[in-house]
């Protein structure tokens, strides 16, 4: 059994120009140890699809369809039984350290804050594990870093305090969501580096919420790639990377830089912008950008269909071929 278990999954948006669709029919699944890409432009539904298993939903949005963690239905929960989930059971790395940490509290106060509430610890108990969880995270002197406060730190350090607070209750699943969208490349790769290491030690599942192509190759078992809140491309990441097959994951990719390109200059790029969400063109989404759009796309929403070497793709250029 899947540690998580996604099936036809919806976030709808009430506003007063009408409703906003953000995810739509959205399934996968995810086995305890393994980590999953979800990848996509901006707007593409991928933080609300992690707000929404965390039950972090602005008031106007509302989620149906089904999400199992741990053979356990995880929607429709009410606040009090999130909780229990929360830090505990699945844990999540917002995209802005500064704005996620309290700028007036100590940074050992908010690491021990967790452990108090969640696994009812002592402050003196409290104080040790979340030294030893710096340490973990690599956190140079990590000890005298618990005294201090939010603004003291690095942007890199901010980041390692977030995955440190994340993991303190030994969670089966980290949800990521842009984890080193603010850092310089050096820093990345270490905390990239960090979390496959943590992954490795706790045999924690890890959702990795973003829109570089780049970060998710070397950590990533599974890429899901969304496009207007919908399932573009699913599969395991060699597929992906080396066999992409929908028209705008092979975009994704040909838009990152390569060191090996003589022609340094011209880099690709996906033409025209992501579709407005409430007012959805008929048929497939992506068909103002797509290079291979045909008559069909234009009426006909294409299926996600699973091949025989168990990938999903919802694109009828590629039925067309296969016929």
């Amino acid at each position: 059994m899947s540690l998580l278990s996604i099936k036809n999954l919806e976030v709808h948006f009430s506003t007063p120009d009408g409703t906003v669709t953000a995810v739509n029919k959205l399934n996968f699944s995810l086995e305890a140890g393994q980590t999953l890409g979800i990848v996509g432009e901006s707007g593409s539904g991928k933080s609300q699809t992690a707000f929404a298993l965390m039950g972090l939903l602005a008031k106007n949005g509302k989620v149906s369809g089904e999400a199992t963690f741990d053979g356990k239905s995880i929607v429709g929960l009410s606040e009090k039984e999130l909780n229990r989930i929360r830090s505990e059971k699945i844990a999540m790395i917002f995209q802005d350290p500064m704005t996620s940490l309290n700028p007036y509290m100590r940074v050992g106060e908010q690491l021990m804050e967790v452990l108090m509430l969640h696994k009812g610890m002592t402050k003196a108990d409290a104080f040790e594990e979340s030294v030893r969880m710096l340490d973990a995270v690599k956190m140079p002197e990590a000890r005298k870093r618990m005294k201090m406060f939010p603004h003291e730190f690095s942007g890199g350090m901010r980041q390692r305090v977030m995955i440190a607070m994340a993991l303190l209750c030994r969670p089966q699943l980290l949800i990521a969501d842009e984890p080193t969208t603010a850092l310089d490349v050096t820093v990345q790769a270490q905390i990239m580096t960090l979390l496959s290491e943590l992954q490795r030690d706790f045999n924690t599942a890890i959702i990795m919420i973003t829109h570089d192509l780049g970060v998710v190759a070397g950590i990533c078992d599974k890429v899901l790639v969304m496009y207007a809140g919908r399932t573009m491309e699913y599969g395991s990441a060699r597929d992906i990377f080396y066999r992409p097959s929908h028209p705008y994951t092979q975009g994704l990719l040909s838009a990152i830089p390569r060191l090996d390109s003589d022609d340094m200059a011209a880099l690709p790029t996906i033409p025209g912008n992501p579709p407005n969400l409430l007012k959805l063109p008929q048929g497939c989404p992506f068909q103002d950008r797509c290079q291979h759009v045909s008559d069909i796309c234009r009426y006909s929403e294409p299926e996600l269909i699973t091949t025989s070497d168990q990938r999903q793709r919802a694109c009828h250029w590629l039925a067309e071929e296969q016929a």
